[in-house]
């Protein structure tokens, strides 16, 4: 009897824990316009409680995030919480059209759901127009109480967000590329934590500043909340140590250069080991797309600016000169590359999922530009984005998930194809304008998945209309990244490659310019999920489509029904 009593205690004090260790977490957003003076002009975007970038969102594994989103903008939107698994919520994804249909001006929606089996640095952003270049904010989840880091605590974390700046109405500019079928304005800077630094006209004063301690650790989360650009980071005279991405642990990897994608989050260690000084952190572009064979369509313009903010040691003198890192040319695929495939996963750590063996779905998937037919365009085309050369069109009437929880049909289609419709030599820069090739028709078409479906799929980069790294974008899941190369994917040899001990797991991959990557994943999740590349100016043009999971067998893995205030087309 007095066993039985002792693990009952034992039982309730477990159970007491767990609950004491989760908190409900609850905020609000009030997005409305905000005017704010950079480069020498004045300029109104949308923002967040004010703020550019807007609140940063604290909470730990374990707890349940209610924030309130006011529209009181005049565009319609959604907030999307980047990599967040919205285990069993997928009605607060966020992504317009497919998960919810927009707040509209004067809207309201409350997202709710519960931070589970992740921890580190992810963010939100606004998932409509180009809103969020100016509506974004990270979303940092700690371990739970009493749970330490895989690596040493660090003295301070602080959050660098990396961003674009246009001195121009952003939702302007997407407009007028969608009229034209011409592809959207480059961004007049980059920023970080909002401010784009002396480099540009009227900034210097401008520039976001660090305060360190000499022997101090720091943990920076960075973002890449980049619209439209891969990004280098570094900091002068400084090494930095990867200990986690997209909010999943790594092996320590010492590194001089960080690099990112749209939509990725990287986490390092930053010691203040150097002299007392001055130090400049500073971002540019990689630009994958590097220079056109003669005769074969120009590369895409970028952003060729440089943003950067300054590390001040304490008791540096205010006279001294920062030192300035060299920065990689924008060309510079080696050094992304390396980058990419050197970080390994942290196997065995808080929320390790080893690598699924079986597969049940096999899919090879085409990635990259076309044109579409355009009667008002210009030349009677568009520029247009693929997977397996099925553009990508958002239903207007009614969401997706919708669709699927009350069974509504002509909403999607389930026939997204597992391997490309046309094979054809995809990296070889002689199709690039190959006209046989390049018209991507335009639909709703999803892939449809078993709940608890292991799936394998090949992103293969394609030529069409040049060759550029892609970062792709899974909502809903992480996934792992088996293996990443050069030229057309080799069904025979490459998975010889696969690392299955502990590759890294993400839920944004870059696939290599003119190259491939493979991801598998476990399709645990009932819902819809969009996969797309995080590119912006690719989004709208097609390079999209999305997952359907069936519902499970029991009531723990069926999708609930959807909240009272879930926004209505």
């Amino acid at each position: 009897m007095l066993r039985l009593l002792f693990l009952l205690t034992c039982a309730l004090a477990l159970l007491a824990s767990s609950v004491a260790s989760a908190a409900i977490v609850e905020r609000s957003f009030y997005v409305k316009n905000l005017t704010l003076r950079r480069l020498c002009s004045e300029q109104v975007v949308t923002a967040v409680n004010g703020s550019l970038p807007g609140p940063t969102l604290r909470v730990r594994e374990g707890d349940t995030l209610i924030v309130h989103v006011f529209n009181k903008s005049p565009y319609d939107l959604s907030i999307h919480w980047h990599g967040v698994f919205q285990l069993l919520s997928a009605w607060a994804d966020g992504p317009s059209m497919v998960t919810q249909c927009p707040i509209t001006p004067g809207g309201k929606y409350t997202y709710k759901f519960k931070l589970l089996q992740q921890e580190g640095t992810l963010w939100w952003h606004a998932h409509f127009s180009l809103l969020r270049a100016t509506v974004y904010g990270a979303l940092i989840i700690r371990p739970r109480s009493g749970h330490p880091y895989p690596f040493p605590k660090p003295n301070k974390e602080i959050p660098i967000l990396l961003g674009e700046w246009w001195n121009a109405d952003v939702v302007g500019i997407e407009r007028k590329a969608a009229a034209t079928g011409a592809p959207p304005k480059i961004s007049d800077a980059y920023t970080i934590n909002g401010l784009p630094g002396d480099l540009y006209n009227c900034s210097q004063n401008r520039m976001y500043k660090l305060k360190v301690q000499k022997g101090k650790t720091y943990l920076l989360r960075i973002i890449n909340a980049a619209l439209d650009n891969q990004l280098f980071f570094k900091i002068a005279n400084h090494n930095m140590t990867v200990v986690a991405v997209d909010a999943g642990y790594t092996v320590p990897y010492v590194t001089d250069v960080v690099v990112t994608g749209p939509g990725q989050t990287v986490d390092v260690l930053l010691a203040a080991d150097q002299e007392v000084g001055s130090y400049f952190m500073a971002a540019n572009a990689y630009a994958s797309a590097g220079p056109a064979p003669p005769a074969f369509p120009a590369p895409p313009p970028f952003d060729n600016t440089t943003t950067r903010g300054i590390v001040v040691y304490e008791g540096a003198p205010t006279s001294a000169t920062p030192i300035m890192p060299l920065m990689p040319a924008f060309t510079d695929t080696p050094t992304a590359h390396k980058f990419f495939t050197s970080i390994t996963g942290l196997a065995g750590g808080p929320h390790w999922v080893p690598v699924p063996r079986h597969i049940d779905e096999h899919m090879f998937v085409t990635v990259g530009l076309g044109l579409s037919i355009c009667p008002t365009c210009l030349n009677g085309t568009r520029l247009s984005a693929s997977m397996n050369n099925f553009s990508f069109a958002r239903p207007s009437s009614l969401s997706m998930l919708q669709a699927f929880f009350f069974n509504v049909s002509g909403i999607y289609t389930p026939d997204f194809p597992d391997t490309p419709p046309v094979k054809f030599d995809y990296t070889n820069v002689i199709n690039a304008v190959n006209p046989s090739l390049l018209i991507t028709p335009k639909s709703t078409s999803v892939k449809v998945l078993k709940y608890n479906a292991t799936v394998e799929m090949v992103l293969q980069n394609t030529a069409l209309l040049g060759v550029e790294n892609h970062p792709i974008h899974l909502h809903g899941f992480n996934f792992h990244v088996l293996a990443q190369g050069f030229g057309n994917y080799d069904p025979v040899n490459d998975p010889k490659k696969f690392n299955l001990i502990n590759p890294l797991s993400r839920n944004t991959i870059n696939v290599p310019v003119g190259g491939w990557g493979v991801i598998r994943f476990t399709a645990n999740n009932p819902g819809v999920w969009f996969i797309h590349c995080h590119l912006e100016a690719h989004l709208p043009m097609g390079l999209a489509t999305a997952f359907v999971v069936e519902n499970g067998p029991t009531p723990e893995s069926t999708l609930p029904p959807p909240p009272v205030d879930l926004p209505q087309c």
